[in-house]
């Protein structure tokens, strides 16, 4: 514990007030540096490439609002009506984990930003603590809370899965939901949440299917060593005492994955050519800095890789990609899309909310293109 109260102590003062003309100048000599790496590691402009806004950082800590006062990242987002609704994480005095909402009309301006917290998440303290505690930090959250949301709109229903961190021993998923209807309105009426990944165990980068497969939800909770999905008549089956079972650190997959990938970003979207999913995977030559990719997966088996990228669609180039709590990292939890255009929202450096875009079906059709081999569903068993 006294480890963690010194690294929490560092955390509380790299971001205060005194340090601001220190971060500004830092910010600014960040920003040459930067430009000087991507010239020279500059490659062919691809379709897939995406597009950063202007606009970017869209959301950002406020020193008025004690709870975001530290960071506002790692945005989920939802589109309704023609308006984009966006949740991020945000962490405060406190550095406890709470979720807050931002609306938009063009996916990148920020017209609405409710000014409390939208979502809380307190785990009840196992005083015994009968579990060994977990060795785990995220973006500076040493409080605990609810970190990294992914929304899915399913039907008239919004559904949410999270990372429920208890602050000291529970990394687990957590699911949850709201009606449309009180989404929409900012009665934040949402369902009391259920755990439903196992407990002891490390478990991330859950995501929820917005339409059924072969009539059945699916929550998609593994990309490496291989894609892993469970099916659910009903999401009432997932009631606090039944779990799902995927990769971990003590089970037998955990040497055959893939380490240089980090799990599945925003839910999937569906397109006409399949599931379109976003992950975060790292490059040997490059392996301190997260990156956002793309694949396609059948639609009726999603179990299987259809279209894989050949190169990353999004690389923490940009200032606010490394000034932060974390350096080189791109970290998306949401996409939507909107008007033919898809819009992928990110955090950048475990710090700020930011969004890019691509034209939908160029975007699509060049990840066709030049996708690596097609690869078929695996025959590791489980």
């Amino acid at each position: 514990m006294a480890a963690l109260k010194k690294k929490k102590k560092k955390i509380s003062t790299r971001f205060s007030k005194s340090k601001v003309g220190k971060k500004k100048s830092k910010i600014v000599k960040k920003k040459t540096v930067t430009k000087k790496l991507v010239r020279k590691t500059k490659k062919k402009i691809s379709v897939l490439d995406l597009k950063r806004s202007h606009k970017n950082p869209i959301i950002e800590p406020t020193d008025d609002k004690h709870w975001k006062s530290k960071a506002t990242f790692n945005p989920t987002a939802i589109v309704s009506n023609g308006t984009v609704h966006i949740v991020y994480r945000a962490i405060g005095e406190s550095d406890h984990s709470v979720l807050g909402y931002a609306g938009s009309q063009d996916g990148m301006t920020i017209k609405e930003n409710f000014p409390t917290p939208i979502y809380y998440h307190f785990l009840r303290q196992d005083k015994s603590r009968s579990l060994p505690s977990i060795s785990y930090s995220s973006g500076g959250g040493w409080g605990g809370g609810c970190e990294d949301p992914r929304l899915t709109l399913f039907g008239d229903k919004v559904y949410m899965l999270y990372t429920a961190f208890d602050g000291w021993g529970s990394v687990r998923t957590a699911l949850t939901s709201i009606s449309l209807d009180d989404f929409i309105s900012k009665r934040w009426n949402w369902k009391e949440p259920v755990l439903i990944s196992p407990p002891g165990q490390i478990h991330k980068n859950w995501v929820l299917f917005p339409e059924k497969i072969n009539g059945k939800y699916a929550i998609l909770h593994s990309i490496s060593p291989k894609i892993m999905i469970d099916y659910f008549k009903s999401l009432d089956e997932l009631d606090g005492n039944n779990f799902i079972y995927s990769v971990h650190q003590g089970s037998h997959l955990w040497k055959a994955r893939d380490r240089l990938i980090r799990g599945v970003g925003p839910a999937p979207l569906q397109t006409k050519y399949g599931w379109l999913v976003l992950y975060h995977k790292m490059e040997k030559h490059d392996s301190h800095r997260y990156k956002l990719w793309a694949m396609i997966l059948d639609k009726e088996d999603p179990t299987k890789i259809l279209y894989n990228s050949i190169q990353p669609i999004l690389e923490p180039d940009e200032w606010y990609e490394n000034e932060g709590y974390k350096e080189g990292v791109v970290y998306s939890c949401g996409a939507v899309i909107k008007d033919g255009e898809l819009f992928v929202y990110y955090g950048g450096a475990d710090k700020v909310s930011c969004v890019a875009t691509a034209n939908l079906d160029a975007f699509l059709k060049e990840l066709i293109n030049s996708s690596r081999s097609v690869l078929k569903s695996s025959k590791i068993k489980t």
